[in-house]
Order: C-alpha cells, then structure tokens, then sequence
C-alpha cells in the first residue's frame, strides 16, 4: 500500500504549477512514507508536503489539503487526516490493515526481506585481529556487528562477501614466533623471557604442542639474557634477530606453526559464535618489493606511474594531506622496506580490483585517524573513496561479579571470546554486543546477560517468542488446525488485535532502515518494544478463555508476531527459543 501511495505522490508533486524537474527530484529524494508511531495517527502517514514547501516556499497545510483531496479520490483508503503543520495521516481499510497476516503466512521464515540492495556487491571485512593470541571479548564487538550487517544486507538483496584480514607478515608474528621459542628453552636460558614478549598460557600451549611433533636443538644459547638493550622494543628486536641467525629453519618451523594453530583457533571461536567467513585473506600473499610482480610492489609502482609519490630522506612517501590527513605517510622506508601502510594501500587495490560496488571496513574506535590516508590512496590508485566505508566499533567494558574484566593480549590477562561463549552462550553474547549503536561505549554486565528479568532484554524477547509458541501449542491440544483464513479478524471480532497487527506490520521497514544506516541496534529495539506489547497484551487477555473465534484470530496474529520476533533474532544470527 506504501508503495500505491507514493506514486499517487509522485504524481502529486509532479503535477504541483510552475515547479522544476529538479525540484521534483529533490522532494521526491528527501519526503517519506511510513508506518505510524501509533493507531492515534492512523495506519500509514507521508511528511511530502512538509519537504514540498520548504523546497517551494508554499504553506504546508494548503499543500496537505490538496493530497488529502487527491488521495480520497482514489476512494481506496478508509480516512485521510491531516495533522500538525502538514501530515498526512492516512487509514486503511480493515481488508488492507490485516492483510499482513496473510503476507506473514505466505513468506514465513522470509518475511521482511526485500531487494533494495539488489544488483550491489559488498564486501565486509572485519574482525581481523593480529594472530598472535586467542580473541579477547574485545573482538566479540566487532565480530557480532560485523557479520550482523552482512546477514542484514544480504537478506534485502545484497551479494555479500565477508573477509578475515590475516596480519601475517609483520613484527608481531615475529614476536609471537620469539615469544614460543623461549617459553620451549626457557630452561636452558634461566627462565629469561624479555617483558615486550607475549605471556599467557596460549604460548606455553603452543610450545608444548611443538616439541610434541618437533625437536628445538640449539648449540650456543648464551646470548639470549646478555648484551641486550635496556630498552624493551629494541631487546625484543635483538632477540628476534638473534633467534633467526640461530636456525632459521627452527624459527621458521616455528613460525609457521604458531600462526596455523591461532588462526585456527581463532576460525574455531568464531564458528561457535555463529560467523562464517567468505574468505581469510593473508598479508604476506601481497608479496614483498624484492618482488617486481607482487601486488604491493604493482601497487607502489602504479602510485609512482600516476606522479602520486615523492621521494624525500631516502623514502618514498604518499601526499594523504590532500584527503584530510595531518601528514604525509611513508610507502617504503629509507631502507627499502614496505611500510604497514604500503600493505593497506595494496590490499585496498586488491579489494577494488575484485570489482566491490562497497567496502566496508569495520574498525576499532582507535583507528579513526587511519581512515583519510585509505581515502586518500583510493583515491590515489584511480578509484573512489566514496567506495570505502568505515564503521567504527567502540570497545566493550566487560563486568562480572561488579568488576571490570581485564583484556590485555600481550600482558596474558584477558577474558577471551571462548570463555564469553562458555559462560553466557553465543546466542546472549551477539545480542548484547548489537544492544546499542556500535560507535557508542557498551557496559556489557554478564550477571544481567544470565539473568530470568525483564531487565534482561534478551530474556524478554526471547520470553515473548516462548510465550507465544507454548499458547501455540495449547490451542493445538483444544483445535487440532489452526485456520489460517483472517476473515475473523477482518469482521472486527477482535479489535485488541490491532495494536499488535500495526506493530508487525513496521517489520519489513525495519530491516529497510537497519540495511541503508548499517545499524543492527535499530532491530534489537523494534523486538523490544514489541515484546512489551506482546507481555502486556498476554497480562490483560486470557486468550484461551476465548470463544473458539474469537481465540483462533488472536493465535493467528500472535502466531504472526512471533514469527516476526523469530525472524529478527536470526537476521541478527540468534535462535529464537521455544522454551525458556
């Protein structure tokens, strides 16, 4: 009906005297027609006559009386209002206002779904936290989030790719390498192990996993505690050094086998929290500037080529101030080394080359300084920085027993996402991670999280779902078959159906806005306040007190409700429960 209404609307505004094509275009791209807050302001309202005279400089509510005038004479709409300074409030017909029930019986599990997204290719990369320990609760965020928004665009039309970014080629693999190899000789070295190393009991696992299929045979080892810098960045660098000229096949088997065993724990985390990725992408397959046909060195070449760098003390540098940023960034150091930056910049070529309509980069809140210089090479390379889009995640605060949970990889004291997983479940964990605006700070209190309150929101949602469905069944027990014809409900047999009828009906416009502003938080309130509906409405009807008519239209709109809350949970990637 929404859809009938805004081209009576096109048609309105188009028609309106003297007025422009770009004017048009203009009130046609900034007017909406929603679903009403409430049943006080009919079914459906439109703001066009608002937009209109702004754009046109005319009186609203003479512009609101014309459209009043045009859409009573299509004679399909029960009443037309107009409201405050020139709304246009519009009631349906009770045929039209049910006629959700029906589209709810039909799609079902597919209900609210749309192609608003159809013909865009997205990719969503995030998580990608450096393979150098287990993921924290820290990461959780970023993951919940991250794969909620792809489930979201990919359910109203969207092709979707979702990518791991493996930081595989850098100094922290190198410390992580460092850090196993003395946690397996630490007998032979006193104990040494330097403090920029990591700690934790995922390092002397790994090490213990190794020697159990490998040997570690070093000849001389005295050098490891002496002759090292005072300062623990630079000793850390020795030692690595130091570890490689020893045995480079040691350090390399070592190497390769920590990496493997964290990203594969890591791969295993993320499964039990219900994220898939498309495709884990490795930094070290970029390649190196020793290689003239590796991608980062295609990458530089091509920014050279297109007069984007210069060369300054023995440096090749890229110009990032012309996009906003404070400085100029370095592509390749003084020594011929590639920078983490000259790393981004050809993996974001990479990622363009694959032909993305939009990249969605999902970030810490730390990284915000880093987005103008990826703009600004983007733009560098030939392409749009319009295609990139970062989402900034804020850091969760994590609370159990009134305490504040530490989450430090380096130091070895952290809550990891496994132990989130096994204390509260991956269905509670992602619910909470996505309760609030993802760039806002989250105070995530674990004892609520378990919590049988309604102050538990994901315990009152779920309670609705549950509720429903055990009534569901006891209808069952007294009328084998549900009918699922609505003309009970269209005779006005049970006019306290409305409010829930209005409230399912806002569903599909939900998911809509949810897609267009990536933010899954908006479902997680919609299921809320219609699960207060739900509960009140359950505490003020004994439904199976009914007459048998009357019950078999309120089983069928709570049928239809709960089949909403189900379908909102699993575009979030949560299981509705049957009971609780």
């Amino acid at each position: 009906m929404i859809e009938t209404i805004n081209k009576r609307i096109d048609l309105f505004i188009s028609s309106i005297d003297g007025i422009s094509k770009d004017s048009v275009q203009i009130i046609l791209n900034k007017f909406s027609t929603s679903i009403s807050e409430d049943l006080d302001k009919g079914h459906l309202t439109t703001n066009v006559c608002m937009i209109a005279a702004s754009v046109l400089k005319l009186n609203p509510k003479e512009l609101a009386k014309e459209l009043k005038d045009n859409l009573d004479d299509l004679d399909i709409f029960k009443d037309v209002q107009i409201a405050g300074p020139g709304f246009v409030n519009i009631t349906l017909h009770k045929k039209e206002f049910v006629s959700v029930l029906n589209k709810i019986i039909k799609e079902n599990k597919s209900f609210g779904e749309s192609n608003i997204g159809a013909g865009r290719k997205v990719q969503i990369e995030f998580v990608s936290a450096n393979p150098t320990g287990p993921l924290h609760v820290g990461h959780g965020r970023g993951a919940a989030y991250g794969d909620a928004i792809g489930r979201i665009l990919k359910a109203t039309g969207s092709f979707v790719e979702k990518e791991y970014y493996i930081n595989d080629a850098g100094r922290q693999i190198d410390i992580l390498t460092a850090s196993v190899i003395l946690r397996v000789i630490q007998n032979k070295i006193n104990n040494f192990f330097p403090q920029k190393a990591y700690k934790g009991d995922y390092i002397d696992s790994i090490g213990r996993e190794f020697i159990s299929k490998n040997k570690i045979e070093y000849g001389d080892i005295d050098f490891i505690d002496k002759d090292l810098s005072s300062d623990p960045e630079e000793e850390m660098d020795q030692i690595i050094l130091k570890l490689k000229e020893l045995d480079e096949s040691i350090w390399s088997s070592v190497k390769t086998f920590s990496l493997n065993s964290i990203i594969e724990s890591i791969k295993n985390d993320l499964e039990d929290f219900n994220v898939y990725f498309d495709n884990w992408f490795y930094e070290s397959s970029l390649g190196d500037l020793k290689n003239e046909s590796s991608e980062i060195s295609k990458s530089i070449t091509k920014l050279t080529k297109e007069g984007k760098t210069y060369k300054k003390d023995g440096a090749i540098w890229l110009d990032t101030e012309s996009a906003g940023d404070d400085k100029h960034r370095v592509l390749v150091r003084e020594d011929g080394r590639a920078t983490y930056f000259a790393s981004d910049v050809a993996y974001h070529k990479n990622k363009i080359d694959r032909g993305y309509d939009d990249l969605i980069n999902v970030w810490g809140a730390d990284h915000h300084g880093y987005i103008k210089r990826i703009e600004a090479s983007i733009d560098a390379i030939g392409s749009k920085k319009e295609k990139l889009i970062v989402k900034l995640v804020q850091f969760a605060n994590l609370f159990k027993n009134g305490k504040s949970v530490k989450m430090s990889t380096r130091s070895g004291e952290f809550f990891t996402l496994r132990e989130l997983l096994e204390d509260i479940g991956s269905d509670a964990a992602r619910f909470y991670y996505l309760s609030k605006q993802a760039d806002q700070h989250l105070d995530f209190d674990l004892d609520l999280a378990k919590s049988d309150s309604k102050e538990n929101i994901f315990y009152y949602i779920q309670y609705a779902h549950a509720r429903i469905f055990s009534l569901e069944q006891k209808y069952k027990e007294m009328y084998p078959k549900l009918d699922t014809n609505i003309e009970a409900i269209e005779k006005d047999l049970y006019k306290k159906c409305d409010s829930l009828i209005h409230e399912i009906s806002k569903y599909p416009h939900i998911i809509n806005k949810s897609a267009r502003t990536l933010q899954p938080h908006i479902i997680i309130f919609y299921l809320r306040d219609l699960s207060q509906l739900l509960h009140s409405y359950y505490n003020d009807n004994h439904v199976l007190s009914e007459s048998k008519e009357n019950m078999q239209s309120i089983i069928l709109c709570l049928s239809a409700l709960r089949q909403v809350i189900s379908n909102g949970l699993g575009i979030l990637g949560i299981s509705p429960m049957q009971k609780m």
